[in-house]
């Protein structure tokens, strides 16, 4: 039996299903990563001969691959959102956790690319936790 796992983007103009069973779910914090979300670090799910069904604009849905690496992202060109990019073409897919609209059922396994971390990237776990937005 097939898992699917739907997905999609900001605004919406891009939705997508997911067909296959997730493998690892890792925290990457390489310099690459970083850049591609503006943040400490990228959270994504891989899923070994994943299918990606795209349910609605896939028009809308541009890839980026640095020359010269394995590093890609996909993303959503009305809103900048990013979601699933295949690897290896019908062998692997990168699904950016942020992009599920499914619960996950799976907790990141690894803080990966560590030693690349930001230098602000330092007990942020001890930072105080506001429910909604600063007063």
């Amino acid at each position: 039996m097939t898992e699917t796992t739907k997905g999609s983007c900001l605004c919406g103009g891009v939705a997508f299903e997911i067909h296959g069973k997730f493998g690892p779910f890792l925290l990457c914090h390489c310099a690459r990563c970083r850049k591609d979300t503006g943040s400490a670090h990228a959270a994504n799910l891989f899923v070994p001969g994943g299918r990606i069904k795209w349910t609605r604009g896939k028009a809308l849905v541009r890839s980026f691959r640095l020359a010269g690496t394995r590093h890609s992202k996909s993303f959503c060109t009305v809103c900048g959102s990013a979601v699933p990019d295949v690897q290896e073409e019908g062998a692997l897919l990168a699904v950016p956790a942020g992009s599920l609209d499914t619960p996950l059922d799976k907790r990141p396994e690894a803080h990966i690319s560590w030693q690349g971390r930001a230098d602000w990237d330092e007990g942020l776990d001890r930072l105080p936790r506001l429910a909604g937005l600063p007063e």
